[in-house]
């Protein structure tokens, strides 16, 4: 049985005016003009510059989306650039603003489409003769809250012989949460075949998580898994994998029943099972939604409550 991880929004950070040690960043210059003034840009100064720094994006790279900025001369553009192939939400914050103001008044937020951009803020200097700077926050989260779900068969995630669930819809163990509350925990020997329950294309992959326990505050945000992208704009989470199992790829469009993975017993977990949900993004939170799904003898019923005990 598991404990789900919690799928909270990934945070990236830009700083501009502070160097910060870059990680799989893009990088950015500060320096004082022969007058003086300070001046960033997205490339190094061509001539004699004082006092020059640099400073970059912080983020991992499982971060679907990143920050760029351009400098306009009276202003700077902040894009969100996402590198998913399905549409991203996110949020832009100011941590820090010294003589700026950001068009239009921060915290904003928009979608980014599959393999798009968006210009989500303008920065503008208050007193252009003054020093400025200021550091940007983006917390971000997989899919469209504008998607609405179709009524879809979902298929059995594996071949089907026997089906047991040791944790069902609203299992009080880990499936007492609005992202797992119709989560399914498939009881699975380590290495069984993982199939797409329904078509859609790979958005998300984790596939070198190697450990397992009921320690949550180490376990309980990491796990192997697989997020598919459904046409209807929901995702159906495959979780718990076995570690280097998994046999798709980002982007990849997959078919209903297609092999995807191998079952394993990664994360916060008691034993190997596939954990499965499908959610659908409600506006900066992911939540899950009651799905029908069918095996060899029909419609399977998922009574609440089914097997809650760890």
């Amino acid at each position: 049985m598991s404990g789900p991880a919690r799928w909270l929004p990934w945070l990236v950070a830009v700083a501009l005016g502070a160097a910060v040690a870059p990680v799989d960043a893009a990088r950015f210059w500060r320096w004082k003009d022969a007058q003086g003034r300070p001046t960033y840009a997205d490339r190094p100064p061509t001539g004699e510059s004082g006092e020059v720094h640099t400073g970059s994006y912080r983020r991992t790279p499982a971060d679907p989306v990143g920050l760029r900025v351009q400098d306009r001369g009276s202003h700077y553009e902040i894009l969100a650039e996402n590198r998913a192939p399905g549409p991203v939400q996110v949020e832009l914050s100011l941590a820090r603003a010294d003589n700026v103001q950001p068009v239009p008044a921060l915290p904003a937020g928009s979608v980014v489409p599959a393999s798009g951009s968006r210009v989500i803020a303008r920065i503008y200097p208050q007193d252009p003769r003054l020093p400025n700077a200021f550091e940007a926050n983006l917390l971000q989260l997989p899919g469209d809250p504008q998607a609405r779900p179709f009524d879809f068969e979902y298929r059995v995630p594996f071949e089907y012989g026997r089906v047991r669930v040791d944790q069902g819809f609203g299992g009080r163990f880990s499936h007492n949460d609005a992202q797992n509350l119709y989560a399914l925990d498939f009881a699975l020997p380590e290495g069984t075949p993982i199939l797409a329950a329904r078509g859609g294309v790979v958005f998300q992959v984790e596939s070198d998580f190697q450990r397992t326990g009921l320690d949550r505050e180490r376990y309980g945000g990491r796990a192997n898994y697989i997020r598919i992208l459904h046409d209807d704009g929901t995702m159906a989470l495959y979780a718990h994998l076995k570690p280097e199992g998994v046999q798709v790829r980002v982007g990849q469009q997959v078919r209903q029943g297609q092999p995807i993975a191998l079952s394993g017993n990664t994360g916060y977990s008691t034993a190997p099972h596939l954990h499965f949900v499908v959610q659908a993004n409600r506006g900066m939170r992911l939540e899950a939604i009651p799905f029908r799904m069918f095996g060899a003898a029909g419609e399977l019923k998922f009574p609440r409550e089914a097997g809650d005990r760890p």
